[in-house]
């Protein structure tokens, strides 16, 4: 992976800082729990020790150029020590499910310290049926949900024989950190870089005629599609209210071959059914709440990945985002599905997803100060009442030092004045949820886990195989 010392954060990567508050925390991760008794804690630093190299944005951290003069870069740490990111813990008896979500949430209340690399994980010891769990805690602008899986794949091994693999003779040496010249002359270096590139887009442009018109032409339809969609905002409802910097976290436990029976049956894809399985959650939750949901029709913020398949390897983010419907005002199961369905397939035809690349683009040449006010823009609740966010996994086993991977639960994040974001993952034929809520705002967030439980057993049983799932 191509991770160098003084590469400068992209505009996307750079807008998860601007938005990042003291109560809007900006790191994702997951929480995954493996068989067997957990390795000794020295074997497992030393296993992350010797993959390091593979992954060198791990042992730099942020440097910010004066005078905003650009967007920050990426330096080698030269105090790196990881001792400090792996933790160890152990969950007190009878070390439930329960207390291992408690947990997460703690740890998912803390913003991470920018003056180190962003990331920490935690090994847990104690949990019940002789396993044990690593909490995994990323900035957002280190890595995407795409980007994050490619990383467990060179971390975690492939076989239960944890895997060989060739480590430099020579110990990491960290390049010299910059000065406040050498930042500031390179923030200027880029803005004149950044310039030239916009005028070979337009030489580009000026020696491909035809071509550029169609780009233009869609670029244009596209950015119309997303003023539209500003201009019809998401209603108000109990999720978008203000949040303080406390979590709360649920996991819910679901098979694959659930979501495949459903589609089948009735049309559509996977994500499909997950989008209608939280809109049926929702609407149960709503009404708990006394809200009516006769006419209401929620948005959810559905990060797509435009990651090529000759980028997987790199870390850094590369989405664009699209706000699909949450149909809660239709009471049948199966309406509902039909409707999240013809809506989804109207935004894969639409241009929501090329005006949102069109707007990164831009931001890439855009000033520090105009950069963060289109983050914000990006994130307010005007556009959507929750993130969903659908990562598809590695659909075979992992492991850890000959331990085996069994759950995965995703972790997203919460915007300001979002107090619930879902994040679904698929791994070797599960797809669990992981549901991060404002500790204030969601004291019943466990009523949204149940209601994911029983939206999909409903859905399940008028497929024709009714199957029980459980939270946790």
């Amino acid at each position: 992976m191509a991770q160098d010392h003084f590469d400068r954060l992209t505009a996307i990567d750079a807008s998860f800082l601007h938005q990042e508050g003291q109560n809007s925390h900006m790191h994702v991760g997951a929480v995954t729990i493996f068989e067997g008794p957990p390795p000794e804690f020295e074997e497992f630093l030393d296993s992350l020790r010797m993959r390091l190299h593979l992954v060198p944005r791990y042992r730099q951290k942020l440097a910010e150029a004066p005078l905003q003069t650009g967007r920050p870069l990426w330096i080698d740490d030269p105090s790196f020590n990881l001792e400090y990111h792996v933790r160890q813990t152990a969950l007190p008896e009878p070390g439930s499910e329960e207390q291992l979500m408690r947990l997460t949430s703690r740890v998912f209340s803390q913003q991470l310290d920018r003056s180190k690399p962003l990331w920490e994980t935690w090994l847990v010891e104690g949990l019940e049926g002789n396993r044990f769990a690593l909490i995994s805690k990323t900035h957002h602008a280190l890595v995407d949900g795409i980007a994050g899986v490619d990383l467990a794949q060179v971390i975690f091994d492939l076989t239960p024989v944890p895997q060989e693999i060739p480590h430099p003779d020579e110990v990491w040496q960290p390049a010299r950190e910059p000065n406040a010249i050498e930042l500031l002359a390179d923030g200027v270096a880029g803005i004149a870089k950044a310039g030239i590139g916009v005028a070979l887009k337009a030489v580009g442009a000026a020696t491909r005629p035809s071509g550029s018109i169609n780009e233009l032409r869609e670029a244009a339809e596209g950015l119309g599609e997303i003023v539209w969609a500003g201009m019809n905002p998401a209603p108000e409802t109990p999720l978008n209210v203000e949040i303080g910097p406390h979590r709360r976290f649920v996991g819910v436990r679901n098979e694959l071959e659930h979501f495949k029976t459903i589609k089948n049956a009735f049309g559509g894809t996977v994500n499909d059914v997950v989008l209608t399985v939280v809109s049926g959650s929702l609407r149960e939750w709503l009404q708990s709440r006394g809200v009516r949901t006769e006419g209401l029709e929620l948005r959810a913020l559905v990060p797509v990945s435009i990651r090529a398949a000759n980028e997987r390897g790199a870390l850094g983010n590369r989405i664009a985002v699209m706000r699909g419907p949450l149909p809660v005002y239709i009471e049948d199961p199966v309406a509902r599905l039909q409707a999240v369905r013809q809506a989804m397939d109207g935004l894969k035809e639409s241009k929501q997803a090329v005006g949102a690349e069109v707007l990164t683009g831009v931001q890439n040449f855009a000033p520090p100060t105009i950069l963060a006010q289109a983050s914000r823009l990006n994130f307010s609740t005007r556009f959507f009442n929750l993130i969903v966010t659908n990562v598809p996994g590695p659909q075979f086993p992992l492991y850890v030092r000959g331990r085996e991977l069994e759950d995965v639960f995703p972790v997203a994040f919460l915007p300001e004045n979002h107090a619930l974001a879902v994040a679904i993952m698929s791994y070797n034929g599960k797809v669990n949820f992981g549901l991060l809520g404002d500790y204030d705002a969601l004291p019943d967030i466990g009523l949204i886990a149940e209601g994911i439980e029983a939206s999909l057993e409903e859905l399940v049983s008028l497929a024709g195989r009714p199957v029980p799932v459980t939270a946790t």
